[in-house]
């Protein structure tokens, strides 16, 4: 998901929910002895708070690991391995898959930790301890500077990391501190018939039989601290690590997950959500739909473009998918009418008060404007940022004319990142495959032109139908996109090293695909950015007076902070759930449902022969319940994305399972929780213990683990 997002959050803006259920709620830890405790003990939590978060010793949160704040990992043995979902670890499986070793389709195991592989796009990050810090920020005269004194001081003559983190949009300041641990290697990786099986069909969906986890492991220095990869590196020994569970689930038991959730929006307005599913959501869907279609015909042709793909056609699927399926729940639970009544609800308590109303009497119709302002602005940011410059060739492009634009009024401006960009070009073309994205530029410029409204059109690509003429406006684009990658640099690892060696301003400008980018996205910049700014301003300064006012009007509620990739807990317990009228789900499946939906015409259903037998045999060893084999189960526990890969830890303490998904009937997730169909899907730890014995025989792993039966 990491490099889908990064683009997408250029464009985003929040999205709102007003509704509670009574597990709602990520809690940040060190309040949970205050907060949450009691209410967690009624459900059937065992252990005390202190031995879910300590500062002075070892506890739960020195074994949970934010994996980029785009997913979560846990440590389950004394020798620093982590566990984690399979496509949390699908970018590491690719980077290291060639055709001649395709560990996306075969899988990988380490039998021996000489063999493991080192991931140097990984890292693992600890929490140390966690800070209220709102006084210090509400009292200083510039918060950027405060911001930055706080942490400098959290991490004088240490070797920690800091960050301090917006919580209820600026009411509250927390300090989180980190160890940050930079030699991550992996271990394990069941075939992606496993860690995917059922593909984009089952994603999203419940019944589920995916065995979505891999392995990696923690190193550091022989100090215990922190360090670069080295071969002298050993593994971490972490202040705690997770028991392992085979006593499996029952409904109604108690289940926390632990984890980095990556971003809720849960306080806003009604106009907000309209925003989402009338104009950014549509746009967005399209988007990434136009990129899918042109990369899965290309993979399906070559396998070697299928592996160089798969990383990002999965992250980008998966978001594609999810926009889909919030979009329709939000129509579907008639969010947006239910909302509005709260907000009149909101103004006129407001309204009842002068003093309120002072204080707070012009929100609604400040944001009202705000979202009306710019509905019409968002599809051009959209199909512009993560249309066209989601190509491989304008991501560079850009860059490197921002480069040029330096250049030309300051000759040294700029040197970092074009040393930057000439020591990651390895890395830049390893997987890129330029024929692929010539076909993505043309079907992006296609689709801008189509959707957006022709007064709206950047001169950059109505200039393009000028000088290319086409039967078609596609074949004019197409026309447009082979002569650019014809005559750029840019889509050659060695013509741009060449262009690099001496990249004055002349010789950027000179180059066609720079030369378009500057173009097209200053024009795009310009009609935009003045809009934006003042679109985020009214947004930022009214939804901090609005969650204000929102706990001064509900003063006996307790409220919990949007997600913002920071540690959080919530808890519940295993549930089934009805997804419609006469339909009923149970809260379990097992490998007999693998068996059902194997089909080996199919790339997302097939099953391994050997995997296969086992299960035909029944051969589940130690892992079995009553003659069955647990894969997957639910519970109703609060997630969102960067949850992926979290443990599921039962009352005792002890994992029962790798949360790795949400159900589709609450895709609404992010912005709206449904107490009836909020569901987490979670991998069973036995189903993670049987691939990791029974099929890879990778015994040495097992014994790493302390196996609670």
């Amino acid at each position: 998901m990491k490099k889908l997002f990064a683009i997408i959050l250029l464009a985003l803006v929040w999205f709102p929910s007003v509704f509670a259920g009574k597990d709602e709620g990520m809690w940040l830890p060190m309040l949970i002895g205050k907060l949450n405790h009691a209410d967690m003990q009624k459900k059937g939590f065992k252990l005390t708070a202190d031995e879910i978060y300590n500062v002075n010793q070892g506890s739960m949160k020195d074994a949970v690991v934010s994996l980029g704040g785009f997913c979560t990992g846990e440590l389950i043995s004394s020798e620093g391995l982590m566990l984690t979902n399979h496509h949390c670890a699908f970018s590491s499986i690719q980077f290291h898959s060639s055709v001649k070793d395709d560990y996306l389709t075969n899988g990988f195991w380490a039998y021996s930790k000489q063999e493991e592989l080192s991931c140097p796009e990984v890292y693992a990050s600890i929490l140390v301890r966690m800070e209220d810090v709102t006084e210090r920020m509400a009292n200083a005269e510039s918060k950027e500077k405060e911001m930055k004194a706080i942490i400098e001081e959290a991490t004088k003559e240490t070797h920690y990391t800091a960050s301090v983190k917006e919580m209820f949009a600026g009411n509250q300041y927390v300090l989180f501190v980190y160890e940050k641990f930079l030699d991550v290697r992996l271990v394990g990786a069941p075939p992606s018939s496993v860690g995917k099986f059922g593909g984009d069909t089952d994603n999203w969906m419940w019944p589920r039989h995916t065995g979505d986890f891999s392995l990696f492991r923690v190193y550091a220095g022989k100090d215990g601290k922190p360090a670069a990869y080295s071969k002298d590196n050993v593994p971490y020994t972490p202040k705690y690590y997770f028991p392992v569970s085979l006593k499996g689930v029952k409904e109604n038991d108690f289940a926390m997950v632990f984890g980095y959730p990556g971003r809720t929006d849960r306080y806003l307005v009604a106009d907000a959500l309209d925003y989402n599913v009338n104009a950014y959501n549509p746009a967005l869907i399209k988007a990434l739909g136009r990129h899918l279609e042109i990369m899965k015909k290309d993979m399906d042709a070559s396998d070697e473009v299928r592996i160089k793909l798969a990383d990002t056609y999965a992250s980008m699927a998966n978001g594609y998918k999810y926009y889909i399926g919030q979009t329709e729940g939000l129509k579907r639970m008639d969010v947006i009418p239910q909302m509005r009544k709260d907000n009149q609800a909101f103004a006129q308590w407001v309204n009842a008060d002068a003093g309120r109303k002072e204080k707070y009497g012009n929100i609604l119709s400040s944001l009202e404007q705000a979202y009306t302002g710019y509905k019409s602005k968002v599809p051009t940011s959209i199909y512009t940022n993560v249309g066209i410059g989601r190509t491989g060739i304008m991501r560079l492009a850009a860059g490197l004319s921002m480069v040029m634009n330096a250049r030309k009024t300051q000759a040294d401006a700029m040197g970092d990142r074009l040393e930057a960009m000439k020591g990651g070009l390895e890395e830049q073309f390893k997987d890129y495959v330029a024929a692929t994205d010539q076909k993505q530029l043309a079907g992006a410029l296609s689709l801008y032109y189509n959707e957006l409204p022709k007064t709206s059109h950047a001169a950059a690509i109505t200039n393009i139908l000028k000088k290319y003429k086409g039967k078609t406006v596609e074949e004019s684009f197409e026309k447009f996109a082979a002569d650019l990658f014809k005559k750029s640099a840019l889509g050659s690892k060695e013509k741009l090293a060449k262009l690099l060696e001496n990249p004055t301003a002349k010789a950027l400008e000179a180059d066609p695909a720079i030369r378009f980018a500057n173009e097209l996205f200053t024009e795009v910049r310009a009609k935009l950015t003045p809009e934006t700014m003042a679109f985020q301003g009214t947004l930022s300064t009214n939804y901090k007076l609005y969650q204000k006012a929102q706990m001064e009007r509900s003063p006996e509620k307790v409220f919990y902070p949007d997600a913002n990739s920071t540690l959080r807990m919530t808890y519940g317990t295993v549930r089934p759930y009805a997804p419609k009228d006469a339909v009923a789900y149970d809260y379990v499946t097992t490998a007999d449902g693998i068996l059902e939906k194997m089909d080996n015409t199919s790339e997302e259903f097939q099953v391994p022969e050997k995997l296969a037998k086992l299960l035909r045999d029944r051969d589940y060893g130690n892992y079995a319940e009553n003659g069955k084999l647990v894969v997957c189960f639910l519970t109703d526990n609060d997630i969102t994305g960067g949850n992926s890969g979290s443990p599921v830890i039962n009352g005792n303490g002890e994992i029962i399972g790798c949360a790795f998904d949400g159900n589709w009937e609450a895709m609404t997730g992010d912005l709206v929780y449904d107490p009836a169909k909020k569901r987490t899907i979670c991998v069973d730890m036995r189903y993670v213990l049987f691939i990791i014995d029974k099929y890879a025989g990778a015994q040495n792993l097992i014994n790493e683990m302390k196996i609670v039966r």
